[in-house]
């Protein structure tokens, strides 16, 4: 096994930089992705892919088709211009399974490093394995279970289980591969499949655990579940499906024409046909393995080589708290006040009695950095429009109904807790709990806010505390003449939240 790195304090500094730039030569696709800066929570601000197919037909013929090679280099020529003109600063180019396994591949990797000016680093199926579990690590807090990437070529395996990750292993059952080897038969892909993972170690130590699944065949099973249930958040990072659901599911694509499932037109047309494959591959690590879950990670081989380049310190970084405190940084009033307002909800929720566990206060945290950033909305939508930025923002280190609280919380805290207007959609995601724990937030947070007109200073001076079964809020010196009537009444709503009866204590 070995340790990729401990969990530490979470960073809050913004890391600046030109944009770095990752091209994936896959089986069935190339794709460029640009990245905003190098840092621990990447943010995309380009991302495109050219489906060329490179991997079609390599398992039978051993070479790259002809045609394949051609668009994959056109491709890539309008990807280096695009890249010059974003002023990338470092692009990494990586190829994959068709590359490796491909008489031409090396001809073909000596002509993709001359069009991209770059070295081209050719992925061994182990380092593939390896760089897709750094992915699920980076992008997944506290991971724990075995990640599979299915590209176009083969499916790579790994075990992970915090910080570690065990030697992965490679297998040829992509969907091209499997498409080319069983003769479009998927009866005959099934027997390759089963005959494959029927023994595969890393399988034996699934039983209970989650699947953390990565590549896009994978994804677009996903999001037709996701479309066909009528799921209301439309984030694939993070979706999760019980392991006996996900079963079924696979097994209905697997069985059905295509065409005929609903929905179909969520996916798109060059990747229907690997749908059925992708689902045999699925299916059987579900019946030998025995998740408890599957886990639909967008984190994989590329945002794995963007944590590998990252210093011991920023990888320890909390993902989630880094991309909600640069999102404060810029859209915020005033950035420290967010910072402020964690310690003053800290010292409230410490004497409030109010049971909270360490996910609960990290995702309270969170809030307070993101409680802001809709300020410059008329304020008849801040809480709309917050709500969606949050609900929808490409946060990693968060699960769903981690989202959906910190968009609750936000969208309470601009328009009080009235439920009204609020799609009852966005509050299935969260458990009663954390629901209540959003309503006490999002209220102690009104009470904050108009103490404070969003300005530093002013919270660390005016505690809020449980006091002898009294919430107790206490103005000072300069401080008094801001207790009015309407701050009394936030007040009180937040003391009804919490079952205690408030007093403005003035001195």
């Amino acid at each position: 096994m070995t340790d990729v790195q401990g969990e530490g304090a979470p960073s809050t500094c913004l890391v600046t930089g030109a944009p770095v730039a990752v091209i994936d030569i896959g089986s069935n696709s190339v794709r460029l992705v640009v990245y905003e800066r190098l840092t621990r929570s990447p943010t995309p601000i380009f991302n495109e892919k050219a489906s060329c197919g490179l991997g079609r037909e390599v398992a039978t013929t051993g070479q790259l088709n002809a045609e394949a090679v051609e668009k994959a280099l056109t491709t890539l020529r309008r990807f280096r211009v695009l890249c010059d003109r974003m002023g990338v600063g470092r692009l990494f180019v990586l190829a994959t399974a068709a590359a490796r396994d491909a008489s031409n591949g090396p001809e073909f990797v000596k002509a993709c490093a001359d069009i991209c000016r770059t070295e081209v680093e050719l992925l061994s199926g182990k380092r593939e394995a390896q760089l897709s579990a750094l992915g699920v690590l980076s992008g997944v807090h506290r991971a724990n279970g075995l990640v599979g990437d299915l590209g176009g070529g083969s499916l790579e395996l790994a075990d992970l289980h915090g910080h570690r990750i065990g030697s992965g292993v490679t297998f040829p059952l992509g969907g091209l591969a499997l498409q080319d080897t069983s003769g479009r038969s998927l009866k005959k892909a099934e027997k390759i499949v089963k005959d494959t993972l029927a023994k595969e170690p890393h399988l034996e130590h699934l039983k209970g655990r989650t699947f953390y699944a990565v590549g896009g065949t994978w994804r677009a099973v996903a999001r037709l579940h996701m479309f066909q249930r009528g799921y209301p958040l439309h984030v694939m990072h993070g979706y999760v499906i019980p392991a006996k659901e996900a079963l079924e599911f696979v097994r209905l694509v697997r069985r059905v024409p295509i065409e005929t499932l609903s929905r179909i037109d969520t996916v798109s047309a060059m990747r229907r046909p690997l749908l059925a494959y992708g689902a045999v591959v699925l299916e059987n690590i579900i019946r030998i393995g025995k998740p408890s879950s599957i886990y639909i990670s967008a984190q994989g081989v590329r945002e794995g080589l963007l944590y590998e380049l990252l210093g011991d310190e920023e990888q320890q970084a909390d993902p989630l708290i880094t991309a909600t405190a640069e999102l404060n940084e810029i859209r915020s009033r005033s950035p420290r006040h967010g910072w402020e307002l964690i310690e003053w909800t800290d010292r409230f929720m410490a004497s409030s009695g109010i049971d909270e566990n360490l996910e609960e206060k990290r995702l309270r945290h969170a809030a307070c950095l993101l409680a802001d950033i809709g300020w410059r909305a008329h304020p008849d939508y801040r809480g709309e429009q917050s709500l969606n930025l949050i609900a929808h923002a490409a946060f990693i280190g968060l699960d769903h109904p981690g989202r959906a609280f910190l968009a609750l919380a936000i969208y309470y805290r601009h328009m009080g807790l009235v439920d009204e207007d609020l799609s009852p959609r966005i509050r299935e995601l969260v458990s009663a709990r954390l629901l209540d724990r959003a309503r006490i937030l999002g209220a102690a947070m009104r009470v904050g806010y108009i103490l404070s007109a969003a300005m530093p200073g002013t919270l660390p001076i005016s505690p809020l505390t449980v006091t002898r079964g009294k919430l107790v809020l206490q103005l000072k010196g300069e401080l008094a003449p801001l207790g009015n009537d309407r701050l009394l009444n936030r007040l009180r709503a937040l003391a009804r939240q919490i079952g205690r009866e408030p007093m403005l204590v003035t001195e």
